[in-house]
């Protein structure tokens, strides 16, 4: 599958190849994420989605293949330069992964602390700021067990946000979450994108999620062992020539039975 190329790819992946000892995951995956979109990775559970977002961020080193950014090999470059370009990400683990021991106010600033020279009271104030950003001011002391999964989503959003990333990138952002507090979540993705024009490169396996916030997608197949389609769900959904694809995209949408017919005396 040739993958698509444009002027203003955000991000690249290149025969990228992963594989644990002799046990291939996904091989050969190639495509661009356009700067400033919403790029959602699908595909069953076990096709290797969290694995290729790990690849992306450089905790997992891939068999074959790269990842650039702005046109720069991310495996290709060392060490040093690898960690310059892992603070230009935001990341948002699924359980959000907030220290249960700090306010979220400490959470959001503990990035600051380490990769910045802001002082106290510069800290404390970002982190004011990106918790009012995600819908959560007036919430800085309070600590991940008194508020919602929603709302600690939310909080680990902030902190991913914390350094001004050029690239969000989630894994599965809605798990956990009920259908409202995935909803909220999914139009502050929104938001966050309209207005500051960041890239989201997001794990998903949710459908009102991925029908609600995806601009492009790539579809991971778990037998084939690689990607077998690339492009708006929405149109993938009616119009992708792999059966495979259509059926997750159209996942619990049944046609109801017709009535029975009245039975008169």
């Amino acid at each position: 599958m040739e993958a698509q190329k444009t002027d203003d790819a955000h991000v690249r992946v290149r025969a990228l190849t992963m594989a644990y000892g002799d046990f291939v995951v996904q091989r050969n995956l190639e495509f661009d994420v356009q700067r400033g979109r919403i790029f959602i990775l699908m595909g069953d559970s076990g096709c290797g989605k969290s694995t290729l977002l790990r690849h992306m961020i450089g905790l997992r080193r891939p068999a074959q293949g790269d990842v650039f950014y702005e046109g720069e090999s991310f495996w290709g470059a060392d060490e040093a330069r690898r960690s310059e370009l892992q603070r230009r990400f935001g990341v948002l683990y699924q359980s959000g992964a907030l220290w249960s021991s700090m306010t979220l106010a400490e959470n959001v600033e503990l990035p600051l602390s380490e990769y910045t020279k802001f002082t106290a009271a510069e800290r404390r104030e970002t982190a004011a700021l990106k918790l009012a950003l995600v819908g959560l001011a007036g919430f800085e002391e309070f600590y991940p067990s008194e508020i919602s999964g929603g709302m600690q989503k939310r909080a680990g959003l902030a902190r991913a946000m914390a350094l001004d990333p050029d690239i969000l990138f989630f894994d599965e952002p809605s798990a956990g979450l009920d259908p409202l507090s995935s909803r909220r979540l999914d139009e502050l993705i929104l938001e966050l994108r309209d207005n500051l024009g960041t890239t989201f490169i997001v794990v998903t396996h949710e459908l009102a999620s991925i029908f609600t916030i995806a601009d492009d997608a790539v579809f991971l197949d778990a037998e084939a062992r690689t990607m077998t389609a690339r492009g708006d769900p929405r149109w993938l959904r009616e119009h992708c020539e792999v059966p495979k694809v259509r059926e997750f995209l159209n996942r619990g949408e049944h046609k109801a039975a017709p009535a029975a017919p009245e039975v008169r005396a």
